[in-house]
């Protein structure tokens, strides 16, 4: 019988955030691809684009005009997945297959710059920090409506991940309800703090900086890495060093350390196959539902498709809808791969 080898056998690693396994299996990373290759948009954007919905001073779907914003802009979104009408429902206790009851929330658009052109790994960390202040400024007015329980900061970059409009920008979704992948999360958070006294993510963290082979970014206040039990083929995670539950709770040190490793990291991203990287990306943190929540523990997670180059990409389908995630090349390859890629973004090299 052979010795395992967790960098060549096949093996299951497991998700204490979630309660999940995925099944890793290195060896299929060789294997040669005759599948879909994907169409990836190249072009040159605008600085303004007159026919942009999201572009300063341009009229959008529903007819109303944006002011001609300097900064970040955001407004409620004119094709909102929910409502903030309060609907009465009586909850029918005797039903089994076929519950449903209604969500109210509220979904805002967030357009990161008035610049068509300019994704985050391209803009200034200035930039960046308005729009991390525009997140703590929505996270903490929404939180502070009574029947939001749940504030989702989020962004989907790039067609392949279904964005509709190019002007850079990010969604915000905020909710009665907790929703599935929070529910599932608070519950372990919850036991483990409740059992140690300590937050999950402050003990992962402690222990992945102790190994290193995980780490992408490190500086004073985050840790970007890929998580020993990823999915995608280049996820990560950006944890915060100090114990905070939410956002809003950032030092000024730390908005600017946010920023830093936020452009560091998409820029490492875009550099890995000289293409504007597409992901999702979200910012996982404590519920306001008036509780205090020390068992959470602020992070951001990014789940990029692309696998082998700018047009390849991770398909989660068969295994992966019908038993549980999948995945061929391994948590430290990724990292390795992306801790390897320049600081400069690789359009500023051809300069």
């Amino acid at each position: 019988m052979k010795n395992f080898d967790i960098n060549e056998d096949p093996h299951r690693r497991y998700n204490p955030l979630i309660n999940e396994w995925v099944l890793v299996s290195p060896h299929r990373a060789k294997r040669p691809w005759q599948g879909q290759n994907e169409t990836i948009l190249t072009q040159t954007f605008p600085k303004h684009d007159a026919n942009c919905y999201l572009c300063p001073g341009n009229e959008r779907a529903n007819g109303e005009s944006n002011p001609k914003y300097e900064n970040t802009f955001v407004f409620d979104n004119d094709f909102a997945a929910l409502k903030q009408d309060d609907i009465m429902y009586e909850d029918d206790i005797k039903q089994t297959f076929f519950k449903a009851k209604p969500e109210r929330g509220i979904s805002k658009v967030v357009c990161f710059s008035p610049r068509h052109d300019l994704t985050i790994p391209e803009m200034s960390l200035e930039g960046i920090e308005n729009i991390i202040r525009t997140w703590q400024k929505e996270y903490n007015e929404l939180g502070a409506i009574k029947y939001i329980n749940y504030v989702q900061i989020f962004e989907n970059k790039g067609n392949i991940m279904g964005c509709s409009n190019p002007h850079p920008h990010g969604q915000i979704w905020a909710q009665s309800s907790l929703p599935t992948q929070i529910e599932k999360t608070q519950h372990c958070l919850k036991s483990y703090y409740d059992k140690n006294k300590t937050t999950l993510l402050q003990d992962y963290l402690r222990d992945e900086l102790k190994k290193g082979d995980r780490i992408v970014i490190e500086n004073d206040h985050f840790v970007a890495l890929v998580p020993f039990w990823a999915i995608w083929p280049y996820e990560t995670m950006i944890i915060s060093k100090r114990h905070v539950v939410k956002i809003t709770d950032f030092t000024a040190a730390e908005v600017t350390a946010y920023a830093i490793i936020l452009r560091q990291l998409t820029i490492k991203y875009d550099n890995l196959f000289k293409t504007s990287f597409p992901y999702s990306s979200g910012i996982h943190q404590a519920p306001t539902d008036g509780g205090e929540h020390p068992e959470w523990h602020f992070h951001m997670h990014f789940y990029p498709p692309l696998l082998r180059s700018s047009t390849i990409k991770k398909f989660m389908v068969g295994y992966e809808m019908l038993a549980e995630a999948q995945r061929d090349i391994t948590a430290e390859k990724s990292a390795e791969v992306l801790r390897e890629q320049s600081d400069v973004h690789y359009k500023l090299g051809k300069k």
